[in-house]
């Protein structure tokens, strides 16, 4: 077999982009590669400007040289398994998935079977953008384990370049179904707390005003159950993780099923905290078309507010 070999790519810095930063040079002429890739070739040095390393945030000027060694793609440690997926849409670019409870969206160390990329890679054979790597071919987002709903995964890295970018921009349409603890004194809110690693417990996230990543819930009553609990709906701004899980458990309404950052050993009949991924808007990538989906509550969600509304 061939080994494959890294490739050294140069550029000559021209005189209208003088003043441009290295990063957004770079993501301007390989469209092929997500900024935050480039950024990330950047920090492990193999970007040289004029000869030396440099920083993503580095001005350039005209006459620049620059060197860029893009590695060559790792071979897939994940192996394909056939599992039943529920697909919502898919085309050439992207394949939209109504992900079910339990499931892992990617392998982590130690763990390389039985989540969504294993059964993505039987479905869509090497269809799938390796700009993640090796670990989360075509993932682009993810959702937790035990949160269920509209997932966009994507076939190509110009897809998967288009839809980092519009999440980075926060364009894409987000909206959660919930059932959380307590009645809200307002039918509708905003939460905007940073979210970081928790200082006590780096497994957790917490709301973190220090070291955290800006965060944005909007949130609105669907619902009052009972005196206990409510059906809530959440748009999301970013894309934090834990986002809703956290910013609800920091306003006093965590989320049913949540031992994390809810009440232990309630309903423990329950798999995980009771969050839908309803609503998933955003621009095709290739077509420029603004194209919605929604994956229906799925029946434990339908049965729960059943149960809670008498």
């Amino acid at each position: 077999m061939e080994e494959k070999k890294e490739q050294k790519i140069y550029y000559t810095v021209e005189l209208e982009q003088d003043g441009m930063r290295i990063d957004q040079f770079l993501a301007a002429e390989m469209k092929d590669h997500s900024r935050s890739y480039i950024q990330k070739l950047i920090k492990e040095e193999q970007v040289q400007l004029n000869g030396r390393s440099v920083k993503p945030s580095a001005r350039l000027q005209a006459d620049d040289q620059i060197l860029m060694i893009v590695p060559p793609l790792q071979e897939l440690e994940v192996l394909p398994e056939e599992m039943p997926l529920d697909i919502l849409f898919e085309d050439d670019d992207v394949i939209l998935i109504n992900k079910p409870k339990g499931i892992v969206v990617h392998p982590c160390p130690g763990r390389c079977s039985g989540t969504l990329v294993n059964g993505l890679l039987a479905h869509c054979k090497d269809q799938l953008s390796g700009i993640n790597g090796v670990l989360r071919p075509g993932i682009v987002h993810r959702i937790d384990k035990d949160t269920t709903g509209v997932l966009v995964v994507c076939k190509t890295d110009l897809a998967h370049k288009s839809l980092a970018e519009q999440l980075k921009e926060h364009s894409i349409t987000r909206r959660y179904e919930a059932i959380v603890y307590h009645n809200f004194e307002e039918e509708e809110g905003t939460i905007d707390a940073p979210i970081g690693r928790n200082p006590n417990d780096r497994k957790k996230m917490a709301v973190e005003y220090k070291n955290g990543k800006p965060a944005v819930t909007h949130y609105r009553v669907v619902s009052h159950l009972n005196h206990r609990f409510n059906h809530i709906e959440c748009r999301l701004e970013t894309g934090r993780t834990h986002q809703i899980r956290v910013h609800m458990a920091s306003i006093h309404h965590p989320l049913l099923g949540d031992e994390v950052y809810g009440p232990k050993n309630e309903r423990k009949h329950l798999q995980g905290q009771c969050l839908h991924a309803r609503t998933l808007g955003f621009i095709h990538p290739r077509t420029g078309t603004y194209m919605e989906f929604e994956a229906p509550l799925p029946e434990y969600f339908t049965t729960l507010l059943r149960k809670l509304s008498q």
